[in-house]
């Protein structure tokens, strides 16, 4: 019978050695990492335990060949990927697993590090009926700053989903992030993320428009210009030469 033995990440061994060294590394210190690890893999837990009571199980539980990372290292796996955006491919080097297990790892514990850190107001909010309709009453009291920026990617191997990610504004694939932030810029109200490069940025804006109040006011730039709701910058009239004779 073949045995698997997972083995510590050299990324994980250094930062025990160097607590010090973990912002710099993953974007937050060592004992918020070691929060999130705590957290995150009961929630990941729980999930779980949830998901196989509702499994019909042809082997049974514990059964199968175990992951090659343990959880520690596969959240750690994923804060590099957010704090340094390598390819999978390159991740998957650092860890000792295939390209597509890096992808899955990452997209795995993305999800609840979602649910565990709501990254904006509206998502900590959304679960609550009574909350929602009211956080959304108060909001409309200010005019929010709506944007959107890009990430470069790897470009793809196949040829329609390199279409689909190439951005002409940044002319190379990318995905594509909007934010939704207070007239401060400071607090974010809401977020959307991994579009694809070629959507434009008002198709993002519309896909979710009718979550909002229909009172409600925004600000954006040039790439908003036809949305009613939000107040875009106006072209400035050229003047000729001859008008200043």
């Amino acid at each position: 019978m073949e045995i698997y033995v997972k083995k510590m990440s050299q990324l994980r061994e250094h930062i025990e050695r160097h607590p010090s060294e973990t912002t710099r590394l993953l974007g937050l210190d060592y004992d918020q990492l070691i929060g999130l690890i705590t957290h995150a893999g009961n929630l990941y837990n729980q999930q779980k335990k949830v998901q196989d009571h509702s499994k019909i199980r042809i082997i049974k539980g514990g059964g199968g060949r175990p992951p090659k990372l343990e959880i520690a290292d596969q959240i750690i796996l994923t804060l590099v990927y957010l704090h340094h955006l390598p390819t999978f491919q390159m991740l998957g080097v650092q860890f000792g697993v295939s390209e597509s297990a890096a992808n899955y790892i990452f997209h795995k514990w993305i999800k609840i590090f979602r649910e565990l850190l709501p990254a904006s107001l509206l998502e900590q909010v959304k679960k609550n009926d009574s909350q929602w309709e009211w956080v959304l009453e108060i909001l409309s009291e200010f005019e929010l700053i709506v944007d959107s920026y890009e990430q470069p990617i790897e470009r793809p191997t196949d040829y329609k989903e390199q279409k689909k990610y190439y951005s002409g504004k940044q002319k190379k694939h990318t995905l594509k992030n909007q934010i939704v932030v207070m007239p401060n810029g400071k607090e974010i109200v809401d977020i959307v993320v991994g579009e694809t490069g070629a959507t434009a940025d008002i198709k993002i804006w519309r896909s979710r428009r009718e979550e909002w109040n229909p009172e409600q006011k925004f600000q954006g730039d040039k790439a908003y210009v036809g949305e009613t709701l939000i107040d875009t910058p106006h072209k400035k009239t050229r003047v000729s030469s001859s008008n200043l004779v």
